[in-house]
């Protein structure tokens, strides 16, 4: 419960770890899991004393068991080693430490531990962090690569030395953190967030050698596997042997089956690259060199045509051609010409014999009104009207008598 305390009525600090000691003593036993990291057994100690850490989240506690309870499980239990403990927690208000008291001790076995990975890989695969389209490829020359891996250790030594013989160019920007044990997970997760938030870095590889089960238990850590799942670098891992398969395995984008394949799929080999090139080059060469000698060919080909090889010979034909139909269109319309000029003539000489100048020219006369009415019939006239009468030479007045 809440106390009520103020300034001017504080409690003590032996009231205070008293109280702590009491709500403690209210708990009951509880099964525990974690990682035994110091072991302390005295000879002639009817108490061992020993640490139990979770190598997940970093957090530690002390354990006290009487030595029955311990030598039990002796034979198969030390440092390193992951138990079950059926434990009460205690506090011990003088120093003001809490500790657990022991009253059972288990070895967690192989075969616990694989079925509890087997429970995780089925929960994170139907999270869909195993899904194929989430996996990002990885680029075909990296500039900079950085590497996760044990200090001075046989994985480091064979990705450095691998890719540096494929690529000699290529630069590595290194995190040494322990591969196994209590401290791996947090300082692995570290690493990798690390090396993920630098720009420069183009694919991240955790690199280890091969181990037991136990051994690799940091590489099938929930906490890694998510952080993984979270980078934007694309990740290799490099976990152990062919047989071996953590679940960093399935969640990083590709899977090297040992650090020395790990180096030969993230660096292409120089050699084979300049192999490539040269024979690209020979082939787009050949390429070349046929696609010319088919102009050639084609070329030759024309220019052996009669056409090409007496290109006015055509001309001079057309020529003759043209001439002779320009010499037989000159000879048709000089024929229409003096057909249409004979027609005019036959046909001005009938329009001239026709006309009234010709009737006048016979010794006819037109009379015509004083308003201009040609005469045509006598009663159209009075008698003593004057007719103006016109003649081929030129015309007069007349007058009608009676």
């Amino acid at each position: 419960m809440a106390l009520k305390t103020t300034p001017e009525a504080p409690l003590p600090v032996g009231e205070v770890s008293r109280l702590i000691g009491g709500w403690i003593d209210r708990l009951g036993a509880v099964w525990v899991e974690g990682q035994i990291t110091q072991l302390s057994r005295r000879p002639g100690a009817g108490v061992v004393f020993l640490t139990l850490r979770d190598p997940s989240y970093d957090i530690s506690v002390s354990v006290t068991c009487y030595r029955q309870v311990f030598d039990s499980v002796a034979d198969v239990v030390g440092e390193g080693a992951r138990v079950l403990v059926l434990a009460k927690p205690e506090w011990y208000a003088p120093r003001g430490q809490l500790s657990l008291r022991a009253a059972e001790m288990r070895p967690v076995g192989v075969g616990e531990l694989l079925a509890r990975l087997e429970r995780l890989k089925k929960s994170l695969a139907a999270e869909g962090l195993f899904a194929a389209e989430r996996k990002k490829p990885l680029p075909f020359l990296p500039q900079l690569i950085g590497l996760v891996c044990g200090r001075a250790s046989a994985a480091e030594r064979d990705v450095l030395e691998n890719a540096r013989h494929r690529w000699p160019a290529v630069r590595f920007e290194v995190r040494n953190v322990p591969v196994q044990g209590v401290h791996a997970v947090p300082q692995v997760v570290q690493a990798v967030k690390e090396l993920d938030e630098l720009p420069d870095v183009d694919v991240i590889v955790v690199a280890r050698g091969g181990g037991s089960v136990e051994d690799l238990l940091p590489f099938s850590d929930e906490q890694l596997v998510r952080a993984v799942a979270a980078c934007r670098t694309p990740v290799v891992s490099a976990i152990g042997h062919e047989p071996d398969s953590p679940l960093l395995d399935l969640v990083a984008d590709l899977r090297a089956s040992t650090p020395t394949d790990a180096a030969k799929k993230v660096v292409p080999d120089v050699g084979e690259e300049l192999e490539r090139v040269r024979m690209l080059r020979d082939r787009a060469r050949r390429c070349v060199s046929a696609l010319l000698e088919r102009e050639e060919r084609g070329l030759a080909h024309a220019l052996a045509r009669p056409a090409m090889e007496d290109p006015h010979r055509m001309l001079d034909e057309r020529a003759d051609h043209v001439t002779s139909l320009v010499e037989r269109s000159r000879r048709t319309l000089g024929h229409l010409l003096d057909r249409a000029d004979s027609e005019l003539t036959h046909t001005r000489a009938r329009v001239v014999a026709l006309s009234p100048a010709a009737t006048l020219r016979r010794g006819y006369a037109v009379l015509q009104r004083s308003d201009g009415h040609v005469v045509r019939d006598p009663g159209e006239v009075s008698e003593g009207e004057a007719l103006r009468a016109r003649v081929a030479d030129g015309e007069f007045t007349v007058k009608v008598g009676e």
